[in-house]
């Protein structure tokens, strides 16, 4: 079986309304722009609960390979089913709900030669929720600072990366939605390219699965990943400092301005200050071997 030059990995969840659009236009683009490429198409069900992979069976072709869970194991789940099925040289992840426009696939793919993975990052024109917009501003701002990189779209679903790497990096990835900032922070941790492509992402075709209270839930979440995956005492030791000077400002207080002593609230907030940035230095090394093992 020969070897083709780019696997689709698309996650299924319910996505009956919009995956045979979705595939029908791939395949489109790869019988005109893109005939010169030869591809193939890995379409996850996740357990899907309506006709999702009936829609994909019902586009006959042979590009095209459908994968079942069988139940919702999570969309990162799909994701790496999808990777250690690859065979291409390199692997394209984008939604099947229609945000990602495969008319941008050339776009990311023309980037592939010189970098080792390629990112659509979402512009203002996207059609996109205003409260998950935020949240990615926030992610994204974050994720710039302990990185030390500008991360114009850690959350991106919509990306191409060399097989290799992917399959070198994929035991990393959560089972969860939260895959997209995974990745990307193991990228730039463990030394390799990253390019940021515009692109505007389209409003998603059937109901959205992202929920308000889950999103809170998630957004907390992510932000403890950035911290944790990439260099946790960024994080770890400013809070120490803080910590540290709240305990020493607030014993100095009591001492110079209330003639009272120093007060075990103050050698607490100082001792603990203490432990916070050993966790830190602790989190640090357990980061760097945990990235080392990839390289």
């Amino acid at each position: 079986m020969s070897t083709p030059d780019l696997s689709i990995i698309l996650p299924v969840y319910n996505e009956a309304a919009g995956v045979r659009t979705v595939l029908q236009a791939l395949l489109r683009l790869f019988d005109a722009e893109l005939a010169h490429m030869t591809v193939e198409i890995l379409a996850i069900d996740d357990g899907s609960t309506d006709d999702s992979g009936a829609q994909v069976q019902q586009v006959a072709d042979a590009r095209i390979r459908l994968l079942q869970h069988p139940y919702n194991i999570g969309n990162g789940a799909a994701v790496k089913t999808g990777i250690r099925h690859a065979r291409g040289a390199y692997v394209l992840l984008m939604d099947a709900d229609g945000q990602h426009q495969p008319a941008d696939v050339p776009r990311l793919l023309a980037h592939v030669d010189r970098y080792d993975m390629v990112v659509g990052a979402r512009t203002r024109e996207s059609e996109t929720a205003v409260h998950r917009d935020l949240a990615n501003s926030f992610y994204n701002t974050f994720a710039t600072y302990v990185c030390g990189r500008k991360i114009d779209d850690l959350t991106s679903g919509f990306r191409v990366i060399r097989a290799d790497l992917a399959k070198q990096l994929v035991h990393l990835l959560p089972n969860t939605f939260s895959y997209p900032t995974t990745i990307t922070l193991a990228v730039v941790r463990s030394g390799y390219s990253l390019k940021y492509e515009p692109i505007v992402a389209r409003r998603r075709i059937g109901k959205s699965k992202i929920k308000l209270l889950r999103d809170g839930s998630r957004f907390l979440m992510i932000l403890f990943k950035i911290a944790t995956l990439y260099s946790p005492l960024k994080v770890f030791a400013p809070v120490s400092l803080l910590t540290f000077l709240v305990g020493f400002g607030y014993g100095l207080f009591k001492v110079l301005f209330l003639d009272l002593p120093y007060g075990p609230t103050s050698a607490m907030l100082m001792t603990v200050s203490g432990v916070i940035f050993l966790m830190g230095l602790v989190s640090e090394q357990i980061t760097y071997l945990r990235y080392d093992e990839t390289r």
